[in-house]
């Protein structure tokens, strides 16, 4: 009698089969990335990323310029490498608090017109937080609206700021959230308005979002009262997907829900526009400024980290991003290297040896 050959269910085949792409001829060539180290900790991060980046032998080199927040532009010869390049990797940028002296992350901004901004905000394992199953997007205008910086006095003691809000940019940030949902394979999209009180400024900011909606028929879309959803981000934040708001308010709702999801250190981000985009900390590197962070050398590189894993998936390299992010969170995962706000006490570079000695 024949014995029976033993096959092995098809989708155990599937499933133990690795995942590749076919990448174009010449996709392997190293690519350039202007890198502006900025201020503060800016510096530490950056090289962090430098470290990781030649350990892993990724196919990117950087072209370094220092830029620092107390300068009045940015200079040119940094936006013609930008323009040239196509992408870049910054530190943070120290804004002076008053005194008429503008922010050069704005005029970046402007300049390249990376109209967006995007900063997922999500609950690493191993990382405790009071609130669990947090995957959050913000997608958030970054050109017009309050946060723009338009503003003068118009006679001593009274200064006019003012907000300017266009169809064609709330449009075209509705458009990219509900892109960026598609291609996600997210669920839902919340715009985040004030058009109760401001009925002219975000209603048209609504009304745009509303009639792109219409467009993707197979996402949810949902609108809430800034205030609302602050109250709603702190209480129940597992409730949101992907956020899609003006300038101002993007700015405060990505600050709260990375506070959430483990703390501004963690959560990486970036700014695109149709030719360039720049990655950089998530949320507002609040320790930017700290000096005892400085001396101490104890910033943390996680953000920085995972935002320079968003540029390799963005320069087309996926496969060196899924490594640089295993590691990073196998790291967190672990415990044995954090800095002391994720509750630990290592330096820097401790955290950077220790993602290295994980890579793949």
């Amino acid at each position: 009698m024949a014995t029976r050959r033993f096959f092995p269910p098809l989708r155990t085949l599937i499933t133990t089969r690795s995942v590749t792409y076919m990448p174009r001829p010449g996709d392997g060539t190293p690519r350039p990335v202007t890198l502006i180290p900025g201020d503060g900790i800016g510096p530490l991060v950056t090289n962090a990323v430098e470290q990781v980046m030649e350990a892993m032998h990724a196919p990117v080199y950087f072209e370094k310029y220092e830029v620092h927040g107390d300068m009045k532009r940015v200079p040119l010869q940094v936006l013609d490498s930008i323009r040239k390049n196509k992408v870049c990797l910054k530190g943070g940028l120290k804004t002076p608090v008053g005194g008429g002296v503008s922010s050069l992350n704005v005029q970046l901004r402007k300049e390249l017109d990376l109209y967006a901004s995007l900063v997922n905000c999500f609950n690493l394992p191993g990382l405790p937080t009071r609130h669990e199953n947090v995957d959050i997007v913000v997608v958030r205008e970054n050109t017009e609206g309050e946060y723009s910086g338009l503003e003068h006095e118009v006679v001593p003691g009274v200064v006019e700021s003012l907000k300017v809000m266009t169809k064609f940019c709330s449009e075209r940030i509705a458009k990219y959230a509900f892109e960026y949902a598609y291609l996600n394979n997210r669920k839902k999209v919340t715009a985040v308005h004030k058009a109760n009180i401001m009925k002219l400024a975000d209603g048209l900011f609504l009304e745009s979002c509303r009639e792109v909606a219409t467009k993707y028929p197979s996402i949810k879309y949902n609108e809430i009262i800034v205030d609302n959803c602050c109250m709603q981000l702190v209480s129940k934040p597992e409730q949101f997907d992907v956020m899609v708001t003006p300038n101002l308010y993007g700015n405060l709702v990505a600050n709260t829900a990375a506070g959430i999801a483990g703390g501004t250190g963690v959560m990486p981000g970036g700014n695109v526009g149709a030719q360039h985009a720049v990655f950089e900390q998530g949320a507002s590197a609040g320790n930017v400024g700290k000096e005892k962070i400085m001396k101490q050398k104890t910033a943390n590189p996680v953000a920085l980290l995972l935002s320079s894993a968003m540029m390799l998936r963005h320069l087309q390299f996926p496969s060196f991003a899924d490594r640089l992010e295993s590691a990073v969170k196998r790291v967190i995962s672990e415990g044995k290297y954090r800095t002391k706000d994720l509750g630990g006490n290592s330096t820097t570079q401790e955290v950077v040896d220790a993602v290295i000695a994980n890579l793949d």
